[in-house]
């Protein structure tokens, strides 16, 4: 049943979302400093101080949704609180930086845990009628978390040492945990597949294919450990798509992909913060380094995405479906395509045109595609339908890095940025080809018929 006070609810979701999607965002405020502390990372290592947090997140979030479903969403939000906040005190603590990927990897566990209960519980707090607001201001609350984790990093790294980057974090997930306590409804358990074995697949696949991508330009592409991470990650996710065919309770059946719009959502949600991400894991180095800007003012410079993203969100229920995921895929790679021009001689207002463009392309179809993941799957399978969408962001985001960081680092910022809005272009045009046939042929019994 709805709760008689959604809106505090509401609140509280949205900023444990923003609290861990913040953190993937603020640590790139931090890389110029890592790189120059005493912990001396190489440039692969950078990437993997972003990417082990991304990656776990990702791989994670959907048996988390199914953990959720089936022990309470209520409990594995909390315990995701706990477990994010152990991993950000390790961060903290961290003297070498194997402790401190391992320590962002265990941050990322925790951080799988609150996505898919949060939207759930989210969606539960509400009536039928307004469930799409809900979706909405959730979806806003992911989108702004990539901003508020820039200022809020830039703010931190303005003035205090790089481990506080992680502290805070400590504090502020305790005050979510009793507010959730607080506030959450308990909801119903449903029973729910928890292929341990998937997941685990899944995971090492992940990160051999994310893995080779990242020590591609150090060790070569043709190196023998690198081809190994290649041929590693295509025998993983075979044998991950096999298992789920045989298996009697599978991670992700593969028979939710005939839903167009299932497809559709997936997609088209990755590929929008493939090319969000890939610009966060740039932006903070080429204006501190290459524009001279001060973490603080590093952090503001990101602002201009903010109210566009905000105000389209809130709006895009009212737009047509089609016209707004179309203008925001096309509105993406056009930013992109800004931005890839970058340089020491390039005006802060042009660079920032490219950052309105981004955010409102996100603002207009993040919304919808997001929308159309959760109906494509009924109402007792919304901790799967959250866990889903969240890995599709989360997965989106980590492959831009890695793509953004190997490409820049072997053939300059700019032909990254263009190799980035390349794929955002392919994935968007087949996610909206997608979801235009999920339009013109609903089929009787197809779940996003029923669901919509």
């Amino acid at each position: 049943m709805p709760v008689t006070r959604p809106g505090p609810v509401l609140a509280v979701m949205s900023a444990a979302v923003v609290a861990a999607i913040a953190l993937v965002a603020a640590v790139n405020l931090a890389l110029p400093t890592l790189a120059a502390s005493g912990l001396h990372p190489s440039p692969s290592q950078l990437v993997w101080i972003v990417d082990s947090y991304v990656l776990v997140f990702a791989c994670l979030l959907i048996p988390a949704g199914a953990a959720g479903d089936r022990f309470g969403r209520k409990g594995v939000l909390l315990a995701g609180l706990g477990v994010f906040a152990a991993g950000c005190l390790a961060a903290a603590l961290a003297s070498d930086v194997a402790v401190l990927i391992a320590a962002r990897a265990l941050s990322g566990a925790g951080a799988a845990m609150i996505m898919p209960a949060s939207l759930a519980l989210s969606v539960h707090a509400y009536p039928p009628e307004r469930r799409g607001h809900a979706v909405a201001v959730w979806t806003a609350a992911t989108g702004v978390a990539g901003v508020a984790g820039n200022v809020g990093g830039g703010l931190i790294m303005q003035f205090l040492p790089w481990q506080a980057l992680f502290a805070v974090m400590v504090p502020i997930a305790a005050v979510l945990a009793v507010l959730a306590a607080r506030l959450a409804p308990r909801v119903t358990r449903h029973e729910a597949a928890l292929d341990l074995l998937g997941a685990a697949l899944l995971t090492a696949a992940s990160f051999a294919l994310v893995g080779g991508i990242i020590e591609g330009p150090e060790a070569g592409w043709t190196s023998p450990g690198v081809l190994a991470a290649f041929a590693g990650a295509l025998l993983l996710f075979a044998w991950f798509a096999v298992h789920q065919t045989r298996t009697a309770l599978p991670l992700l059946d593969p028979r939710l992909f005939r839903a167009a719009g299932l497809r559709a959502g997936i997609l088209g949600v990755a590929v929008t913060f493939f090319g969000m991400f890939a610009l966060f894991f740039v932006n903070a180095r080429y204006l501190q380094e290459v524009k001279g800007f001060s973490p603080l003012l590093t952090g503001l410079a990101i602002l201009p995405m903010t109210v566009p993203m905000i105000v389209l969100s809130r709006m895009s229920g009212r737009l047509p479906r089609m016209p707004a995921v179309a203008a925001g895929l096309a509105g993406n790679v056009a930013g992109l395509v800004l931005l890839s021009f970058a340089d020491a001689a390039m005006p802060y207002p042009v660079y920032a045109a490219g950052l309105v463009v981004m955010g409102a392309a996100m603002g207009l179809c993040l919304p919808v595609l997001s929308h159309e993941i959760m109906a494509a799957l009924p109402s007792e399978r919304a901790g799967l339908g959250s866990g889903l969408n969240s890995a599709a962001r989360e997965l989106g985001s980590a492959v831009g890095v890695a793509v953004m960081g190997t490409v820049a680092a072997a053939s300059g910022t700019g032909a990254a940025y263009l190799v980035v809005a390349a794929v955002v272009l392919v994935g968007g045009a087949v996610s909206l080809g997608w979801l235009a046939s999920r339009a013109a042929r609903p089929r009787s019994g197809d779940p996003v018929g029923q669901y919509s």
